[in-house]
């Protein structure tokens, strides 16, 4: 990260942390993904009415058959979705040591290491699910999210420029992108592009919440928060409103103990 980005703005390792409290209300399974959709949607199955005795099933047919990529690969999804990183991370490495050189695989093993916060392994083991023939926009985009967690700003943006190549206006590359400028306290650029995010889909909190708070960072506290409480129930809205102000005197007064 820049010098100017270091002294004006919170550093990534600071910020990410709190931007987790202010899009997931608290949640504290959190991923990566879960700031910046960077890693895809969560997968439905992970929304079901009984998810213990779907992940019993998986877990069985897993120990079944432990060699079978296809079920390695859903068996570490499903950890992943549950929380259960350290786990995902083991089943997923397992399978890639059997399978070298299978793609999907490896872009599973990726973002589970991205979740447990091993950013660099992340990206150097994503680079291997990608191929240049055959580019994939989302697993770019992950790229990104990773350097950018590791405070190479101008590089991820990179990779997000090459995602949108593919996909152009995709909201999720543009929310990632947002972010990334917002990480170099450039803020009328990461407000220009998480607006396009927000156009794209407004019915994304993730990106929503990411658009508000670049506006309150900018002093623009009313517009922030029309964002926040958009088509919440007054509860959540209260508690999102509640956890941006928080978050946000917490930056001022680590910048005044700077």
């Amino acid at each position: 990260m820049s010098t100017r980005s270091s002294l004006a703005f919170p550093p990534a390792r600071l910020l990410f942390p709190a931007l987790l409290v202010l899009v997931l209300g608290g949640c504290q399974t959190a991923g990566i993904e879960d700031v910046t959709g960077a890693l895809g949607v969560r997968s439905e199955t992970a929304v079901k009415a009984d998810p213990r005795t779907d992940m019993d099933a998986l877990r069985e047919r897993y120990r079944a058959k432990p060699g079978n990529p296809a079920i390695a690969l859903e068996y570490g999804k499903a950890l992943r979705d549950s929380g259960q990183r350290a786990q995902a991370v083991a089943v997923l490495e397992q399978a890639v040591l059997a399978h070298p050189s299978n793609k999907a695989l490896l872009a599973g093993y990726g973002r589970a290491l991205a979740d447990s916060g091993n950013f660099q392994q992340a990206f150097d083991v994503l680079s291997r699910a990608h191929s240049p023939e055959d580019p994939d926009w989302r697993i770019l985009s992950a790229q990104g999210a990773a350097l950018d967690q590791l405070g190479r700003n101008e590089e991820a943006q990179q990779y997000y420029a090459s995602a949108l190549k593919i996909v152009p206006d995709e909201p999720q590359v543009l929310s990632n992108l947002g972010l990334s400028y917002m990480l170099q306290n450039n803020l009328p650029r990461a407000e220009q592009v998480l607006g396009r995010a927000h156009q794209r889909n407004q019915n994304d909190l993730r990106i929503r919440a990411n658009l508000a708070l670049v506006l309150r960072l900018q002093g623009r506290q009313a517009e922030a928060e029309i964002l926040v409480k958009a088509d919440l129930p007054p509860d959540q809205a209260a508690a999102k409103v509640t956890a941006l102000r928080q978050m946000l005197a917490k930056q001022q007064q680590q910048r005044a103990e700077k």
